[in-house]
This record gives structure tokens, C-alpha cells and sequence, in this order.
């Protein structure tokens, strides 16, 4: 039987990741992601897919990250109504993110709106916040490192893949060929996290590659402590910019383990995010 692999998103770009496997009478997809940066990739979302939505069985999702997650409820509000699989924790940070998301697309259309920069009257969201809450429904957790039958031939099984919390990586077997799906893949030491697993083989691979020409500094304790300490010598504000979901964590461990070493002053930290 003949099995087609379709790349949605995530290929000669970073965000917008979905893969489509499309065996004839079975249709999974991995990750649905939001294209994400300037304004041509994020015009993207809302393009009509290569699929119809309600033809889709089954989305599985290797982490919450919004350039995986975030297009799922234009994907309900298209007519998807299959389940959605991922380990618990993706599924929970899932529901912060496309909430936060359906928010902000409801108030970047009602500014458009308001301050008039739009050439669509009215300016509409991608999705809004009931939409964003809605999809939480088709919402099914699944368990690390045991298989799961999809249809028939056809089996997945989720494994740990360090990068946030709830990462996998996912392996998917089809027809008897095993089908590896990366995900973003964690670093080997991470001040959180474990190492993530390795699949022991694949006959087909699919892989990031986003920081793949570059070596990731060891020692990020070292470097946090020098410009603290240089700043706050001059009594200086640092002002750390973060990504909320992980990034906002490990700073704040790190912040948490030089203030209780006493390498730094006993010095008031805040820390201003919705999700973080």
C-alpha cells in the first residue's frame, strides 16, 4: 500500500510544523503548528490546507509549543473532529497556549479595527478565545513508551525528548515501516530536564535541524553571573527577555540558585508574564 508524507510546515522555515501521513484510507497528522515571525509566514495561516480538515483522523502532537499547537482550533473551527494525542503535560501546557493565543488574535483584530490598519472590514482572528477553549474537547492523553494501536497496521508510541516539559518524540508505525518524528529534541544538559531518549532505529526519519550548525554555550550560570554582577555593581536594572513557557523557568532556577549561594545580592527579582 502506498504511503504519502506531506510537508505542511517546518520545511525551509522553523515554525508552522505539520506532517501529513496519508495512507489512503487513514490520515494522521503530526504536530499542528502556527507559522510564526514576519508577516509572509504568518499569512500562511490562512491559507487553505492541501487536506480537508474533516477527512484528518487522528493529530499527534510532540510538544506545546504554539509553532506545534497553535493552529488546532482553526483546524476544529474547519471541521476537524478527531482525537488529539500527546502526553498529559503537552496537553496541559497546550491549554495555556492556544488560550493565550485565541486572546491575543481577538485583540489584534478589534485594534485593527479600531486604529483602521486593516484592508479587511472588519479584521477577524485566525481564532478566538471560545474557539481556542472549544478544541480543548478532542483533548486525549496518552502514555510514554507504550504502543498504541491507531487503525488497522497502524500503531504510535510516544517517547521522552527532554527540549519542555511533556516533549516527545514519536514513533509511528505504519504498514510494517517505522516512521521517527523528532519533534525539538532537548538538550543533552539541561539544568531541568534529563537528557531526551534516542529511538534505537527508524526506517524513516524526520528531524529538526534548527540549531543544527550551532554548539550551545555550556556554561550559562557563568556568563548570568558576570552580567548581574557587573551590572548591579553599577547599580544598574537587568532586564532578561524570555520565552515564557521553559526558557522563564530556567532562568528562574538559576536566579533562585545564585541568590541562595549568596554569588548574588539579596536583590528584589520580578518576573512580568501571563504564562510564565
Amino acid at each position: 500500500m502506498k504511503i504519502q508524507v506531506h510537508f505542511l510546515g517546518a520545511s525551509g522555515t522553523v515554525t508552522g510544523s505539520k506532517y501529513l501521513i496519508d495512507t489512503g484510507t487513514y490520515k494522521i497528522l503530526v504536530d499542528c503548528g502556527l507559522f510564526q515571525g514576519v508577516k509572509e509566514l504568518r499569512l500562511l495561516n490562512w491559507s487553505q490546507l492541501p487536506v480537508i480538515p474533516s477527512e484528518i483522523d487522528i493529530i499527534l502532537l510532540t510538544h506545546g509549543h504554539l509553532d506545534h499547537v497553535g493552529y488546532i482550533p482553526r483546524l476544529v473551527k474547519q471541521g476537524f473532529r478527531g482525537k488529539i494525542l500527546a502526553s498529559a503535560p503537552t496537553l496541559e501546557i497546550t491549554e495555556i497556549i492556544l488560550k493565550d493565543s485565541g486572546k491575543i488574535q481577538e485583540e489584534e483584530a478589534d485594534r485593527a479595527n479600531r486604529e483602521g490598519y486593516s484592508k479587511h472590514k472588519p479584521a477577524v482572528p485566525l481564532y478566538n478565545l471560545k474557539e481556542a477553549t472549544d478544541s480543548l474537547f478532542y483533548f486525549h492523553s496518552i502514555e510514554l513508551n507504550h504502543w498504541r494501536n491507531l487503525s488497522s497496521g497502524i500503531r504510535v508510541r510516544f517517547q521522552y525528548n527532554g527540549h519542555i516539559l511533556g516533549a516527545t518524540y514519536i514513533e509511528l508505525e505504519v504498514f510494517g515501516k517505522l516512521f521517527v518524528f523528532s519533534g525539538d529534541i532537548g538538550r543533552p544538559e539541561d539544568i531541568l530536564l534529563y537528557p531526551p531518549n534516542r529511538p534505537k532505529n527508524a526506517d524513516y526519519l524526520f528531524i529538526e535541524s534548527t540549531y543544527g550548525d550551532k554548539i550551545h554555550p555550556v556554561n550559562s550560570e557563568t556568563k548570568l553571573l558576570k552580567v548581574l554582577n557587573e551590572t548591579l555593581a553599577k547599580e544598574g536594572t537587568v532586564i532578561l527577555p524570555s520565552f515564557a513557557v521553559e526558557r522563564a523557568q530556567s532562568l528562574m532556577y538559576l536566579l533562585w540558585k545564585l541568590k541562595s549561594t549568596s554569588k548574588i545580592p539579596n536583590i528584589p527579582m520580578i518576573l512580568d508574564s501571563p504564562m510564565g
